[in-house]
């Protein structure tokens, strides 16, 4: 399979895995990337010399292209940015901020670069900032998402017809048919998230896998807009923040209620209780722990399958 993506990141499918905080190290990274996706490390909830370490870890598992995930609102961006350099990263996703503010220094060291957006005016500033490719992510997905609450299927036709750079459709995708879906609508390539985030490499703690098995649908929800919107699985956690708007909570209280370290509570350290669970929509079709390879050679099949029975009717 060759295309506007493939050729971008040379790689062998045009699959990249999401860099989900908590998620996404070096073991998933490299994993994915070993069985012909583009694997991210999760930038997001290290520290620097925790990227450090996985970035370097990353390198020595596999020989093919890999990337870095960078949210720019991270408190010590410089020193990420500094180490992506120093270890020569050859692929960051940017997200969370304004695309112009790092491209040019990351383009003129080497590193495509890819910006996260979730809507049109963000689209048109990536163009302007002179990104590589774009990820376009609707309200599907999991985790930190736009506050437009745009579907994928409405999002990524509306930004094709807008821009001609390779585009990457990611929100409620963690199959082959959604794969084909997407990539019908004008995308060139996926970024599937909550389906790694079940893997067998996944950094998240297993009873956070085993709950994003028994999610159900509508077991997930877009909170906390005031301070960011997050689609979180419904727990304990969850509840006190419904409460809390019930009780016309102020964006200082609800930031109290969140606090630090809830995410990582959650998923990587598995209180199920108290913890933050960010996951997509897409959770309630997921019901087996796989490989990310078994993960990727399924997708490509039943592509395959779906473009079959689509060019027979």
């Amino acid at each position: 399979m060759t295309n506007n993506i493939t050729k971008l990141f040379n790689i062998k499918y045009p699959i990249i895995q999401g860099g989900m905080v908590w998620c996404s190290g070096w073991e998933l990274a490299s994993a994915v990337s070993n069985a012909g996706g583009l694997g991210l490390i999760g930038a997001g909830s290290m520290y620097p010399d925790i990227l450090k370490e996985h970035i370097q870890k990353t390198q020595k598992a596999t020989n093919k292209p890999y990337g870095v995930n960078l949210p720019l609102l991270y408190p010590q961006i410089d020193d990420h940015i500094k180490i992506i350099l120093e270890e020569k990263v050859p692929i960051v996703f940017t997200s969370a901020g304004n695309p112009k503010k790092y491209t040019a220094l990351l383009k003129e060291n080497g590193i495509t670069v890819v910006h996260v957006i979730a809507n049109l005016k963000f689209a048109l500033k990536c163009v302007e900032a002179g990104v590589d490719a774009i990820v376009a992510e609707g309200f599907e997905a999991g985790g930190h998402n736009g506050h437009e609450e745009t579907t994928t299927m409405a999002l990524i036709p509306n930004i094709r017809s807008a821009v001609n750079i390779p585009l990457i459709a990611a929100g409620g995708i963690g199959s082959g048919q959604a794969m084909l879906a997407a990539m019908t609508l004008g995308a060139d390539g996926v970024q599937v998230g909550s389906r790694f985030a079940a893997s067998t490499e996944s950094s998240a703690h297993e009873s956070f896998k085993q709950l994003i098995l028994d999610a159900k649908d509508g077991d997930t929800k877009l909170s906390l807009k005031e301070l960011g919107p997050v689609r979180l699985l419904k727990n304990e956690f969850f509840e006190q923040v419904q409460n809390a708007y019930a009780n016309n909570a102020t964006k200082e209280e609800l930031a109290s209620l969140l606090g630090k370290g809830r995410a990582k509570k959650g998923m990587f350290e598995g209180d199920l209780i108290e913890g933050e669970l960010e996951i997509g929509q897409v959770s309630s079709s997921i019901n087996n722990i796989l490989s990310s390879k078994e993960i990727i050679e399924e997708m490509i099949i039943d592509y395959n399958h779906a473009l079959k029975s689509l060019n027979s009717l």
